[in-house]
């Protein structure tokens, strides 16, 4: 149980390095209800994406990377961000964090 995750403001979900999904917070379970919820635990990551991005989550899967992008749908905006899941110093999977963001959101440009 990924404890420090479960009532986070977002969606996290892992898989393991053959993409079967392992976990899923109390977000991520919501998010993905229609399809399932927390009864998607057990079953492939790479089922639950169409083309492109099965074969960019297969490649990570294979060759660890991390993608980021946004997307919008059902009128929410949200962060996608797909990690390797490093554990013990070795590669054991995926993480993808699922963040909503405001509409219009303040972007600000940090000077050292």
């Amino acid at each position: 149980m990924e404890d420090w995750a479960e009532d986070a403001g977002f969606a996290v979900t892992l898989c393991d390095r053959d993409g079967t999904i392992t976990y899923m917070n109390a977000r991520s379970r919501k998010t993905f209800e229609k399809y399932g919820g927390g009864g998607l635990v057990g079953k492939s990551l790479l089922d639950c994406h169409p083309e492109p991005a099965k074969s960019k989550l297969r490649a990570m899967l294979e060759k660890p990377a991390a993608n980021a992008y946004t997307i919008e749908k059902a009128g929410l905006k949200k962060l996608i961000y797909q990690a390797p899941l490093i554990r013990d110093g070795a590669m054991r999977g995926l993480v993808e964090l699922s963040v909503e963001l405001p509409a219009e959101m303040p972007h600000f440009v940090r000077k050292p």
